[in-house]
């Protein structure tokens, strides 16, 4: 067969294809629309900064790059990228109209700079004086002099021609560089029922008159350009420098490294745009998209909710865990049984009640916790910190190299550090994605465990948003061998073994391999076989080939995948018994599950990792098997609700990708039903 895979950086754009249909969605509430416009730009974004340049690297290389690519070389894959951008870009900016013109219905308008009633101008004025011009930098562009514009990724570029002049050049230039740190849209006072919105590029339009007053310019036109640069950390090999000092630095590097894509408006001069990249030192080589009026819609995420509720989904209250009471000892409850919590649908204060109680508890001798990714103010931190202070022994794995997120773990790091949280940043070469927490207590003069683990990271924020499952246990076995993580991350050249975790980077892959020759054996001997995973990501290329055999030998095998799926299904001879769906809708499917039918007594597991190269082989990643028969069966129901999800889940495949799912089935949205059915746990216990 030619073709045995999809190429990943094709199948992630596929991926935000499906997230630009959540902004086309008239049954999804307007406002919620154009932050889905804003999920697609931020998402392309960090797909220029991060894949892309791989791409790129591997082509500057002078390396075809086929075997790592899915077969394409790579100078013919980025073209095939930029293709397929510049199409799903123009798709955006029409999108973006409909939603605007949809908007004016609702009373709601974006003005532009000629569009200001006088009545308002003053307000404008005034919020420009105060607010956008002190922050604003504003640098003229030297024909003759060198200029470094390598610190900064948008700008408005200015063009004046001068009323009257010596120099034969009577054009005048000049950039405006947009701070990331001020409002995109600005809420003009309400006249009537009529919401006025401006974005910041045409408040700055507007006052070009108080910017550039000392010009005697007959005209000044303006356009906006965005550069992505590549997002890649180059760690400096100096043993002078501690660990966060050498991701401190290269985090700021960063913004100095090479560009991978311009992003220009379309009605810009040609001249005014050669000019521009010759100075912001933009090759032609480099990824040229062509777009609208306005760039980094990423700040579409963040559009004000402007009191309209009508306009936003409705929201949600989180749910308890049936039987799990926060006004009680948790760590009583947990040591009678295991608790599942699943957020967002459940409420994430379970984990810090945990944190807060163990922070207290005189009993409590020692807390260690993985992180990977914090909200920007931390109460789990606090928990940690408050819990230093009460003479506790608290040890945090900290991932430094967390992508985008490396200087508030940084900042979170000298926190607790000062703190007297011992600190350890894992091991060299290996990124700690394992989401893990352990408690040791001192109970009738022995120590027991409790703990908890995760598929998703320790952040109220992202738990109001993302699906993931936390697992509350007492069973010594696993938290044992939880413990042995732990110690494997402190001192890294003694391997440990497993017998109930499935740990990266040693046993993922063979475990995961051992697990699916079972079921095919199984199959053979006519016994229940099955496979059903949950994943973000699908590119390991040694995984595939293991689903292929499985499928070559009947076994069924269902994978729920929200982004990049390598694998190809419903192939004859290949991966007929191979079906692929993935959900986008308001929460962000992030849990990851792997179920074996084991010959009718299924494994169920709950897990960090994806089943990519990177999480199986170059990181540490831990699934948790899950034994209590009650939470087998809500995490069962779950995956078999999400499979039947005919309005927010798609068919991937080879070909049609991002089809609904269409089963026959009565309209099922599998979130909504999955609330519903968490309530129904809780009602059932009361």
């Amino acid at each position: 067969m030619k073709n045995q895979y999809i190429n990943r950086e094709i199948s992630w754009l596929d991926f935000n294809a499906r997230v630009l249909q959540e902004a086309s969605d008239a049954n999804v509430p307007l406002i919620e629309r154009l932050r889905f416009l804003g999920i697609f730009s931020n998402n392309l974004d960090e797909f220029f900064q991060v894949r892309y340049a791989t791409v790129k690297r591997i082509a500057q290389s002078q390396k075809t790059g086929k075997k790592v690519l899915g077969g394409i070389e790579a100078e013919v894959l980025l073209e095939q990228i930029t293709e397929k951008v510049i199409k799903l870009q123009a798709e955006s900016v029409e999108i973006l109209h409909a939603v605007e013109a949809a908007l004016q219905k609702e009373d709601i308008y974006f003005i532009n700079e000629t569009q200001v009633p006088k009545e308002q101008h003053t307000f404008l004025r005034d919020y420009f004086l105060e607010h956008v011009s002190p922050a604003l930098v504003t640098v003229m562009l030297s024909k003759k002099r060198a200029q470094d514009f390598t610190d900064n990724t948008a700008f408005l570029t200015v063009k004046m021609t001068r009323k009257a002049t010596s120099s034969k050049d009577s054009n005048v230039y000049a950039l405006i560089e947009l701070n990331s740190e001020l409002d995109r849209f600005i809420v003009l006072p309400k006249k009537g029922k009529r919401q006025n919105i401006m974005l910041l590029d045409d408040l700055i339009r507007y006052h070009f008159h108080l910017i550039f007053n000392f010009f005697d310019y007959k005209t000044i036109e303006a356009h906006m350009i965005k550069i992505t640069r590549d997002a890649e950390l180059d760690l400096e090999e100096d043993a002078s420098k501690s660990y966060i000092e050498k991701i401190a630095e290269s985090v700021k590097d960063r913004m100095f490294s090479d560009p991978v894509r311009l992003v220009y408006d379309n009605t810009i001069a040609a001249d005014t745009l050669d000019f521009v990249m010759q100075k912001l030192r933009i090759a032609t080589s480099d990824s040229l998209i062509p777009g609208g009026r306005y760039h980094h819609r990423r700040d579409y995420m963040k559009f004000p909710s402007l009191g309209r509720q009508d306009l936003l989904y409705s929201p949600i209250d989180p749910l308890p865990i049936a039987g799990l009471n926060l006004e009680k000892p948790i760590l009583e409850s947990i040591a009678q049984r295991d608790y599942l919590l699943h957020t967002p649908y459940q409420n994430f204060s379970y984990v810090l009640k945990f944190l807060q109680e163990a922070a207290l508890d005189p009993q409590v001798q020692t807390i260690k916790l993985t992180v990977y990714r914090l909200a920007k103010i931390s109460h789990v931190v606090s928990a940690l910190i408050n819990a230093a202070k009460n003479g506790k022994k608290v040890l945090v794995q900290i991932e430094l190299q967390a992508r985008f997120d490396e200087k508030n773990n940084i900042d979170s790091a000298s926190r607790l550090e000062a703190s007297g949280v011992q600190l350890i940043f894992g091991v060299p070469g290996l990124k700690v994605h394992a989401k893990l927490c352990l408690i040791e207590r001192l109970e009738e003069k022995k120590i027991r465990r409790y703990g908890f683990v995760s598929t998703g990271n320790f952040n109220e924020s992202t738990a109001k948003v993302y699906t993931d499952y936390t697992l509350f246990t007492y069973n010594q076995k696993v938290l044992k061998e939880c413990n042995k993580v732990f110690n494997f991350l402190e001192v890294n050249y003694k391997l440990k073994t497993y017998k109930y975790l499935i740990v990266s980077p040693h046993y993922t892959h063979s475990t995961i391999c051992r697990l699916i020759d079972k079921e095919i054996a199984h199959k053979k001997e006519g016994k229940p076989a099955g496979i059903k995973m949950k994943l973000n990501n699908l590119t390991s290329y040694k995984i595939i080939d293991k689903f292929y055999e499985a499928s070559r030998a009947g076994v069924s095998i269902q994978l729920m995948i929200r982004g990049i799926c390598c694998l190809i299904p419903g192939i004859n001879g290949m991966s007929d018994s191979i079906e692929v769906v993935g959900i986008i809708d308001r929460f962000l499917e992030h849990s990851r599950v792997f179920v074996f039918e084991n010959a009718g007594a299924p494994k169920v597991y709950i897990s960090s990792a994806d089943m990519m190269t990177r999480n199986i082989e170059n990181r540490v990643e831990v699934a948790c098997p899950i034994y209590a028969l009650d939470l087998q069966k809500q995490v069962l129901d779950a995956f078999e609700i999400g499979w039947q999800d005919n309005v927010k889940g798609r068919r991937i495949n080879g070909s049609t990708q991002n089809a609904v799912n269409a089963n026959g089935l009565s309209p099922i949205r599998s979130q909504e039903v999955i609330y519903n059915y968490t309530q129904n746990l809780e009602a059932s216990c009361d």
